[in-house]
């Protein structure tokens, strides 16, 4: 992806494609140390249908939400939150947003990651492709 230094968002979001009806709001929170290591948003991954909001919550500070380029669905416009910045971002099509049903891009795997934040997403992919096969 891109450089930590710009803490950008490294939760995979799932969305896929039933109703808008019973849209919910699940709550991510950015930490600067997790169960997983430094700069994590927890959970880190999640499955969401059409219409679903995540809150990401600036649960320590110096932290911000945003997607990354080349991570996000063809027509997506992305996201970026200011620093400290407490938003919610409301995924109304279809796709991995590095945030479903759909099948991980391989271009997501092609991203320059830092060295730091790799392993990291090579987990995410991982379980990103383990929830696809099991739908």
């Amino acid at each position: 992806m891109i450089k930590l230094a710009r803490l950008l968002l490294t939760a995979l979001i799932s969305v896929s494609t039933p109703a808008l009806a019973g849209a919910e709001t699940v709550e991510v929170e950015m930490l600067n140390r997790g169960e997983k290591g430094s700069m994590v948003f927890e959970p880190d991954f999640l499955a969401l249908q059409p219409g679903d909001s995540v809150k990401f919550i600036a649960t320590n500070k110096s932290r911000n939400a945003a997607t990354i380029d080349g991570m996000v669905p063809d027509g997506h416009p992305g996201f970026k939150g200011r620093i400290n910045e407490e938003i919610i971002v409301t995924f109304d099509r279809p796709g991995f947003y590095k945030v479903g049903n759909v099948e991980l891009p391989q271009s997501y795997r092609a991203v320059e990651f830092s060295a730091r934040a790799k392993p990291r997403f090579e987990a995410l992919f991982a379980r990103a492709e383990a929830a696809l096969a099991g739908k």
